[in-house]
């Protein structure tokens, strides 16, 4: 039976503004598992036998994280199936693409999130959670980059995305039924704060104005490529309300494994 490997990242270090993202992977997990929910996607499978956990990584040792996280992820990624990383902050996503690259030569990054995570550095961090897609992008992880949902963007930004070719999709021009021309391995990088705040209050950088659950969940839908490897990143436990964020990042890994199934292989 197809399987989809999960492996969580408890890392937030990198955080430019609130720390709490490393609280949530066995938040996320929780609610992957509660008898409360469907254990269905919507595409049409049950998960409830479908992950292959391979627990979160310990930070407790010393070394440098993001080796271990390049580490882990490869070796997550040995199993054969298509891998989901909980985070953790977004800062995650370029160690983790340094392991998936080394397994596909062509593959699109779809972003989906309110920030580029373009800066060349934040507070003189390089490591920053605000930008890993710089690094991403330097080091040639993907052949493209799209980015969904940017609602705050700055000159120095639209600079960084000319400078880069990234493809960006900004919230205010987002479409029902928007359709993406994929043609390689896809990534998604979906980050909580993609949503609005009334969908998904649990994130360090609330935003307004952003897509709808329904909107992030059909665009998962319409992709028509197979999906590899993803993150789901930026859920911060305590800035959640009634714990509707976890739900809802329970819900997009629910939906990305649906569609890795559907992609990847024939169910």
């Amino acid at each position: 039976m197809a399987k989809v490997s999960l492996l969580g990242i408890p890392h937030d270090e990198n955080s430019s503004w609130l720390r709490g993202p490393a609280d949530a992977p066995p938040l996320i997990r929780r609610e992957l598992r509660s008898d409360a929910h469907s254990s269905w996607s919507e595409t049409g499978f049950d998960l409830s036998d479908r992950f292959l956990d391979h627990g979160d990584i310990d930070f407790s040792q010393p070394g440098d994280p993001w080796e271990r996280i390049e580490s882990e992820v490869g070796r997550a990624l040995d199993a054969g199936h298509p891998l989901i990383s909980l985070g953790g902050d977004h800062a995650i996503a370029w160690p983790i693409l340094r392991a998936v690259r080394r397994r596909h030569p062509s593959l699109t990054i779809l972003q989906i999130d309110a920030h580029p995570d373009l800066y060349d550095a934040y507070q003189d961090n390089q490591r920053s959670h605000t930008s890993s897609f710089a690094r991403i992008m330097e080091e040639r992880l993907a052949d493209r980059l799209i980015q969904v949902g940017l609602r705050t963007l700055n000159d120095d930004l639209r600079d960084q995305v000319r400078r880069f070719g990234v493809e960006v999709v900004e919230a205010r021009h987002f479409n029902e039924g928007l359709r993406l021309d994929l043609n390689t391995p896809v990534y998604i990088s979906m980050d909580l704060d993609a949503l609005d705040p009334a969908f998904a209050p649990g994130v360090s950088h609330r935003e307004p104005g952003g897509l709808s659950t329904r909107q992030v969940v059909g665009l998962i839908q319409s992709i028509d490529q197979p999906i590899v490897a993803a993150d789901v990143v930026e859920y911060n436990p305590r800035q959640d309300i009634s714990n509707v964020t976890a739900l809802v990042a329970a819900k997009l890994v629910k939906e990305i494994a649906g569609m890795m199934l559907r992609t990847n292989t024939a169910g």
